[in-house]
């Protein structure tokens, strides 16, 4: 399984590689960056850790939801950092590594499994993810949450509409949980072959619909989605009426 550890205009898509981007891209961030702007107004009304959380796996048919916190130290340079939808596989992982590079970065990795999406839905499960990112910081007293708010945080937050745009610390959170929950997803594919969960990750691609079909479930389906469970409890055929 990936380590989950704590480490206590033009978009970037189609960059081959991180460090193919181009030199603008590459810029360090300091405490003045436009990326920064949602830290520094929180640390000027008197927070001193602050923390951004995102998650990844709302929609897919497999695979458990996955939520990354990363805060950043004050007062070093940080890397560049994109939404991680906005990055290519490879330059996920070179920023990844960027990320993780960072003296003193504290990060975290939380999330929550197909059992618990199919008994909480997959909104309670995606703030249950997040939490348990965040409950794993060193030192956090309050956090930018990317999208709506979040129920049941341990510390003051913020909710911030596309916030992986807007804050290096959520974009920094989408890249480290889009990236771990990617290899846990590989890993999958080679427990659970002839779904090609490598390829899409549990999505439901027209492949991985046309495996359940002809493989049926595997326990890590989640079966409160409804392409799964018509698998298992097929609806009934409708009859024609004839007048």
């Amino acid at each position: 399984m990936p380590s989950a550890g704590n480490g206590s205009g033009r978009s970037a898509e189609g960059f081959g590689s991180y460090s193919e981007m181009s030199v603008e891209k590459q810029k360090t961030l300091t405490e003045a960056h436009k990326l920064l702007r949602l830290e520094r107004e929180s640390w000027q009304e008197g927070f001193c850790f602050v923390a951004g959380v995102d998650e990844v796996g709302r929609g897919p048919l497999a695979g458990p939801v996955v939520a990354a916190a990363v805060r950043f130290p004050r007062g070093v340079e940080l890397p560049w950092v994109f939404d991680s939808k906005q990055v290519s596989e490879e330059g996920r992982k070179e920023m990844q590594q960027a990320i993780l590079a960072v003296p003193e970065v504290d990060w975290a990795i939380g999330s929550a499994t197909v059992e618990e999406i199919d008994t909480v839905n997959i909104l309670n499960a995606t703030h249950l993810a997040m939490r348990r990112a965040v409950e794993q910081l060193r030192e956090v007293d309050f956090i930018l949450v990317d999208g709506r708010p979040v129920k049941g945080l341990p510390h003051p937050s913020r909710a911030v509409v596309k916030g992986d745009a807007k804050s290096a610390s959520i974009a920094a959170a989408s890249i480290l949980a889009k990236v771990y929950r990617d290899e846990l997803m590989v890993e999958m594919d080679a427990r659970y072959p002839g779904y090609g969960f490598a390829e899409h990750k549990g999505y439901g691609t027209a492949q991985h619909l046309a495996a359940l079909q002809k493989l049926g479930v595997t326990p890590i389906h989640r079966r409160s989605f409804r392409p799964v469970r018509e698998i298992i409890d097929p609806p009934p055929e409708q009859l024609g009426l004839d007048f």
